[in-house]
C-alpha cells in the first residue's frame, strides 16, 4: 500500500491525546471538591484513604456487583473514624452516614470508570 502524504510508525500506534479527556475530568474534580464544606472535605479524604487500600487487582470494589453488605460496613467503618472529629457531633448520626455512603459510592463509582477505561473495557 502507498500512502501521498508521510505517516509515521509510532503514529499509528496511539492517540497522544487519548488521556487528555480524563486528565481534565480529575482536574475539575479536584476543583469541584475544593469546593466542599470543611465536613464533606473530612469525611472524603477518608473515603479516598480508605478506597486507597482496597484499590488492588482482584478488589471487591471492582466486582460486577459490589457486595451491599461490604459497601455498608465500609460507610460504617469510615463513619466511626470521622464522627469524633470536632464539628460532627451538630450533625445527626442519619444524615453523616448518608454523606459518608453517598462520598463513598461515588468514589467507588469514579475508580470503577477510570479502571474500565484504562483496561479498554466498554
Amino acid at each position: 500500500m502507498i500512502y501521498k502524504d508521510f505517516y509515521p510508525f509510532y503514529a499509528s500506534y496511539a492517540n497522544p491525546m487519548l488521556y487528555r479527556g480524563e486528565k481534565e475530568q480529575e482536574e475539575e474534580f479536584s476543583l469541584m471538591k475544593s469546593y466542599y464544606p470543611e465536613t464533606a472535605r473530612r469525611i472524603q479524604e477518608k473515603v479516598e484513604e480508605e478506597c486507597d487500600l482496597l484499590d488492588y487487582e482482584g478488589s471487591r470494589l471492582y466486582d460486577e456487583h459490589p457486595d451491599r453488605y461490604m459497601l455498608y460496613h465500609l460507610g460504617r467503618k469510615i463513619m466511626d473514624d470521622v464522627s469524633p472529629q470536632a464539628g460532627m457531633e451538630a450533625m445527626s448520626d442519619g444524615l453523616l452516614e448518608d454523606l459518608v455512603q453517598v462520598l463513598l459510592f461515588h468514589e467507588i463509582s469514579r475508580r470503577r470508570c477510570r479502571r474500565r477505561r484504562c483496561r479498554g473495557w466498554y
